[in-house]
This record gives C-alpha cells, structure tokens and sequence, in this order.
C-alpha cells in the first residue's frame, strides 16, 4: 500500500501541469492564427448574411451603375448593373464556401474509401480500383471539369459535382499509400490474429492512423476547390445568374476590367484572403496533428540545441582529459512542466578510454550523451547550466558552424538500432564516402579507397562489394560495423557509443564489443560507452559513471564498482546480472519505478526505492562524496565504504 501510494502521488501532482492544448498550439503559430482569424471573420460575416443590413444582392438600379467606392450607401460601390457589390460580395462567398466544403467533404469520403479499401485488399482489387483512379488523372482536372459541367449542363451544383469527382484521385492516391503500409505492419497482424473481421480492422485499425492525413489534406484542398469553382463560374459555368458566387463576380467584372478595376478587384481580393487563410490554417492544423508537436514542443526542432546557461563553471584541475563535463543540466520545457532529464553531471574522460554510462531506461544516459553536441530537440530541450570541454574548447559557446565540423569530426555517435540511422535509399558506400568527404578534402575515388579500408579494418568480408550493399541488405552485425567504420572515418577523438550492442545477439554483441576495445587501444580514441548492462561494461570499460535520475550517483574504475560497489543503486544493477557458472544465484529485481523527472523528492531520488534508506537521506542535496582518487558516491550511507577507503 505504502509503495503505490508513493507512485501515486507524483503522477497525481505531475497531472496538474497538463501538456499544450491543441489551441495552445495552433496559436503558437502566428500565421496559423492569423490564417484562422481572417477565415473566422470571413465565415461568421458570410453566415450573419441573413440578418445583416444589407441591401438584396441581385436588385439592379441602373441609375448608380459603377458608382465608386466609399459612395453613400454602397460602401464597395456598385457594379454594371447598378448591384451592391458588398451584399453579392457577402451573399457570393457565403456560396462559394458552401460549395468549397461540400466538395471536399465528398471528395474526401469517396477518396479516402477507395484509397483505404485498395490499399488494405491489394491484389486484383488494388488494381481495378486504382486502375480507374489512373483513367481519371490521364485528363488534365480542369479540362476534365469542364467536360463533366457540359454533360450535365451548367449550374453551381453540377460544378460542385465536376469539382468533387476530379479531386477524388488525389485523396484516392493518398490515402492508398498510407493504407498500403500500414496493411503490413504488426498490429494489423495482431487485429488479424485476434480475430477481427476485415471490415473492424478497416475501419477500426487502419482509419484512425490515416484519419490525419485525410484532415490535413482536406485542409488544404479546400482553398483549391474554391479556386476552381471560381474558374467554373468565371467561364459561366457554375453559378447563373442572378446567383452570386466570387467566380460569377469576377466574370461580370471582366467586362469593365479597365475603366473601373474595383469591381473586380473586390471578389479578387475576397478570394486572395479566403484561399491564402485557410492554407495559412491548413498548415496549422497539420503541425497540431504532427506527434513530435502534439507532445508537447510548440515547434519543429532546430539543428542545436538552445543553450540557456546564466553562468559558466570553473573548468578546475583536469590534466589530461579529452572531453570534461562539469555540472551539465538539460531539461525539457513541455506545456507548464520542467522535465530536468540531466540534473547536473560531472563527466571526464582521458584519450584512449572507456568510459561506461550505466543506469536504467529512462535514467538521463542518452540525454547526457545527445547534449554534448546539441543533439537535444529544441523545442522541447534546452541546455540550462554547466559546461562541456572538448580539450579546450566549450562545445556550448562554440558557434553552429563550429559544432557542424565537430560532428562527426572530433566526436562522432554510434547508435542503438543502425537500421533506422542508415539512411535506406543510399548504399552504405555512399554514406562512408559522404561522411568521409564531410570533413577532408578528398576526392570521391581517394575517399571510396578510404571507405574500403575502413570497412577491412571493421572486418567486413569483401569489403569493395560490401561497399555497393544497401542497408537492408546486411545482417544486424554487419550495419552495426558500418556505423562503427562511419565513426572511425574521421579519426574522432571521442566516440559515443549509444546501447550499440542492445539490439544483437550474444555472439556478435561479443564480436562487436572486441572489435570496439581493439580500435580503442589501436586509435587511442576514447568511448563513453551508454548501456544498462554491467556484464558488457566488465567486458570493455575502464571507469564506470551510475547514472540515475538525471545524476551521476557513483563513478569509479570498473574492477572497484563491480567488486565494492557503495551506491545500493549500483548494488541492485549489479544484482540483476547473471553469472556464468552460478545457476542458484538469486536475481533479485529494483522494486518501484525511477521518479518521474519533472517532479523529483527531495534528497536521494533513490530513497523510495532504497532497502537502506534512513530518515536523513529524504531532504537537502545529496552531494558527491569521495571515497577514493577516481571514486566516488552520492550516498550518506555508501555500503562497503570501510574497503573503498582502504
């Protein structure tokens, strides 16, 4: 009971600062909101047409034709016929919108069926359906609108039906693709498995995945409807008069175009403002609909990640490190919360070591590591205190130009799943070359010889034919060390190795972490090297920096962390281990969860969790305490502090 109510209460207390409304975030956009804020004027005034004072749209009065703008009692003046143009400029855009929207909307649901029923059955069905599709678009649209109104006779119905039916191609096309995908993935299969009908899993499964691109595309489509149920009434073909719409109205002023331009100008203008709002809108409500915003960032990631430091450390004593970090902290800014992923941590790495960043899932470890070269998304990140020296250089205040050439550089990454880093369109020769040429002035045939060396020294097999092989066409290992022969091209002094063995199996998670140690000592690079795994940090790592909530809680060589470890954080990883040659060794799990970053406890963050945990570890900061030369801990009670002492 105790236990879930101490979940409880931070997860009750985080509620209260909820992530941006999805009107927080389109008003975020200025000119999504300054797009919806002339589109609502526009379509409050052309409904409150009924009740407005104004005079009838189509009375003509021949004894004020052409009267100007601005003239008494006709604010917008008049056109040929001696007709109030702002009455038929309000009536004609109430019709024009009208007429916009209802062909969207059928456009959109006859669109978006076919495209969802081709794309989930495919076979002979996928191929009649969009077969016809492809018979409708060998016709240029508007030509093939204007044979539809001529079949069926003009007239602003007719034209919204001619409007629809070329437009249902493009939704068709759409939403085909996506549907497509989405048929083969793993939780279609999983609704398939279940039991599920294929009209549930349609409608059920695909629909609601898809349903965002039908509103963005509809968003944006319906400004093009409205262009081209103009250009229908422009040629007199949708709306007959005495009927208004915005096309009708710039037909009529074709005839005067010259002598009194007003009268087209107006419902030109009118339709300039309408169609450029709702695109402006359009993309406002693609970007709500975007899940990198919806959760919570208020717009797309920059290149670097902000720096928002109000003082700078003192770099203190550190002889002989290549890279030093010093009171780092990255937080992220979501709605009314403050997610502090990084809490201040102290980091140092000497040239030609392993340095192991261990801790759970969500403990701040890849965060650590993406800051270092502002790889944290801004928004939602921000680097808000401490420093990183590369050598000498503040890898903070160094310009973007400047952390351009460093990466990839100087530092360079390997990641978790080398799949989803590769890109899949390049083969993996053109992306070494690329990375290669980034940063040296070689031509491409001295930086392909480069390429194939890098592979040999990875020991890749046939390494000039590897060069020619897409991703997907190699095994989990074999893109693993193309990421690593990228990391290598350059001759970085630091690599960042992220989980890069989490992913393979046991046999080539052990050739790959041998192939890493050897190119370490070989290149004299140094590695910070993120895992969970204190079995593969035994096997590669020279110190070891425990990571958890965002700090580092112990650090100190790996044969002193594994033998006496002092942090009961440290003592329960450790614990989760397997031992070869142990098989009644008891594997106990952590019980409870890591604290929820944006709202941390006072004093230890492991108390909760903690079987030692006393009365005076739940207040104050909990500052490093050192137990040795490199060694130290987070704790006022460390375990085995007597042996680490000695």
């Amino acid at each position: 009971m105790t236990d879930a109510t101490a979940d409880s209460a931070p997860r009750n207390k985080a509620k209260k600062s909820d992530r941006p409304s999805a009107l927080k975030l389109l008003f975020n956009n200025t000119l999504a909101t300054a797009g919806l804020i002339v589109f609502a004027i526009i379509v409050v005034i052309a409904l409150a047409a009924p009740i407005l004072p104004l005079q009838p749209p189509n009375v003509t009065d021949p004894a004020v034709r052409l009267s100007p703008p601005l003239t008494e009692g006709h604010l917008l003046g008049t056109d040929a016929l001696g007709r109030d143009l702002l009455s038929r400029l309000i009536w004609g855009t109430r019709v024009s919108l009208a007429v916009g929207v209802s062909a969207t909307l059928i456009a959109a649901f006859f669109g978006s069926l076919i495209g969802l029923v081709a794309g989930y059955a495919g076979g002979r069905t996928d191929n009649i359906l969009m077969r016809g599709i492809d018979m409708v678009m060998a016709f240029p649209y508007i030509l093939l609108a204007l044979a539809i109104v001529a079949v069926l006779g003009p007239g602003l119905l007719n034209a919204l039906y001619a409007i629809a039916v070329v437009n249902i191609p493009f939704f068709a096309r759409n939403i085909r693709g996506m549907t497509l995908g989405l048929s083969r993935r793993e939780f279609v299969d999983a609704a398939r498995l279940s039991g599920k009908s294929h009209f549930s899993i349609l409608f059920g499964e695909v629909l609601p995945n898809v349903l965002p691109v039908i509103i963005i595309t509809m968003s944006t489509t319906i400004g093009w409807m409205i262009l081209e149920t103009a250009g229908l009434s422009f040629l007199g073909l949708g709306a007959q008069p005495p009927q208004a719409d915005l096309g009708s109205m710039l037909g009529d002023g074709r005839k005067v175009l010259f002598t009194d331009a007003y009268v087209s100008m107006v419902p030109g203008l009118m339709i300039f403002a309408l169609v450029m709002s709702i695109n402006l809108l359009g993309d406002g409500i693609r970007d709500v609909l975007d899940p990198r915003l919806k959760s919570g960032a208020l717009a797309r990631p920059g290149a670097r990640t902000a720096v928002k430091r109000e003082s700078v450390p003192d770099r203190g004593q550190t002889p002989q490190t290549v890279l030093d970090v010093q009171e780092m902290r990255t937080e992220f800014h979501i709605g009314g919360s403050i997610y502090k992923a990084v809490g201040g941590v102290d980091l140092y790495m000497r040239q030609g070591e392993c340095v192991g960043l261990v801790g759970e899932s969500g403990s701040g470890k890849s965060v650590t590591a993406m800051s270092l070269m502002g790889l944290v998304p801004t928004p939602p990140g921000r680097i808000a205190g401490g420093a990183a020296w590369l050598d000498s250089e503040d890898l903070f205040a160094a310009s973007d130009e400047r952390i351009r050439q460093l990466r990839g550089g100087d530092v360079s990454h390997v990641f978790q799943d080398p799949l989803s880093t590769l890109h899949p369109l390049f083969t993996v020769g053109d992306q070494l070359i690329e990375a290669i040429q980034a940063h040296q002035p070689l031509s491409r045939q001295q930086a392909r010889d480069k390429a194939t060396a890098l592979l040999e020294s990875v020991r890749i097999p046939n390494a000039g034919e590897r060069l020619k092989a897409f991703p997907h066409e190699l095994s989990g290992g074999m893109r693993q060390r193309i990421s690593i022969a990228m990391a290598l091209a350059n001759d970085a002094k630091v690599i960042i190795a992220d989980e890069p063995t989490t992913a393979l199996d046991v046999t080539v998670q052990a050739q790959i972490l041998e192939l890493m140690n050897g190119l370490r000592k070989e290149r004299n690079t140094a590695i910070l090297f993120i895992t969970h795994d204190f079995g593969v940090v035994s096997a590669i790592c020279d110190r070891v920096a425990v990571m958890y909530a965002g700090r580092i809680v112990e650090t100190g060589t790996t044969e002193e962390i594994l033998d006496r470890p002092a942090h009961p954080y440290t003592a329960k990883l450790i614990e989760c281990v397997p031992v070869l040659g142990e098989p009644d060794r008891r594997l106990d799990a952590i019980e409870g969860r890591p604290p929820v970053v944006n709202n941390l406890p006072d004093g230890c963050a492991f108390a909760d969790r903690c079987p030692f945990v006393q009365d005076d570890c739940r207040s104050g900061d909990i500052a490093m305490t050192e137990l040795g030369e490199e060694r130290g801990v987070r704790c006022l009670h460390p375990l085995n502090r007597e042996t680490a002492d000695g």
